[in-house]
């Protein structure tokens, strides 16, 4: 059976595993940056925004956490806010909460995101922006090209992982363990190849993205994207992943 190295936050992983599982394939969990919140921010008047931008499962969990802890009171207005998430399961997980988001893009990634807003949407308008620390600011960006106003809020940060399970997954890569790496963020991607301290993939092994966004910050590194998805979730991945593999064979 073929072995994929999953890099998603362990507290995530276990539906791609399944997913995996069940396209025949073998997963090594090794998340090269962990999740954890970030102190010292409180949740912001949101009646005063003209919309809510979540572009991660990780920027729900977060926020709403610490809303439903401290300030209860802002979930009526989170519900009667307009919403736009990036990804099927960011919107699932508010949708959890009763907070319905804006029609998803086909492609789903911040820019084809910015590109489905009619941009009168956005001038003259301001906009909160829930981050991590790594978040690559493509949505604050284009708000602000497009005359709006964005206010960023990071509420979760990235930290990296051991040095002994670094030396675990590096040993595995090098001695041909690992027949597919799969990336589902450009913050995974990143930090991966530096935990790594290479960006040198050995010959045969296939690199996976999730999406354009993920597939995009590999590419920048200098690394080949072998495997993108017709559809960008874990689901589709996985057979992505399992049918490449077996063509390869």
């Amino acid at each position: 059976m073929k072995t994929v190295l999953v890099t998603r936050p362990k507290h995530q992983a276990e539906p791609f595993v399944r997913a995996l599982a069940e396209n025949g394939l073998i997963s090594v969990v090794f998340p090269p940056i962990e999740i954890r919140p970030v102190p010292g921010w409180t949740v912001p008047d949101l009646s005063r925004f003209s919309g809510i931008f979540f572009t991660s499962a990780n920027s729900v969990q977060f926020f709403l956490e610490r809303l439903l802890e401290e300030s209860p009171a802002e979930l009526p207005n989170l519900r009667k806010s307009k919403v736009w998430a990036v990804g099927k399961t960011t919107a699932a997980d508010l949708d959890k909460q009763g907070v319905k988001t804006e029609p998803l893009p086909k492609i789903a990634d911040a820019v084809n995101l910015m590109e489905s807003i009619d941009p009168n949407e956005i001038r003259g308008h301001t906009f909160l922006f829930v981050r991590g620390n790594l978040s690559l600011g493509t949505i604050p960006q284009l708000i602000v090209e497009r005359g709006g106003t964005c206010v960023e809020l990071t509420v979760y940060e990235n930290i990296q992982p051991s040095q002994e399970d670094t030396e675990k997954v590096r040993t595995m890569l090098i001695e041909g363990k690992l027949d597919c790496l799969s990336f589902t963020s450009p913050s995974t991607a990143i930090n991966f190849f530096e935990a790594m301290g290479s960006k040198t993939v050995p010959e045969g092994v296939l690199i996976a993205a999730i999406g354009t966004t993920t597939s995009g910050a590999l590419e920048k590194l200098g690394v080949h994207v072998d495997i993108i998805p017709e559809y960008f979730d874990g689901p589709n991945f996985a057979k992505a992943i399992a049918g490449r593999l077996k063509r390869d064979s």
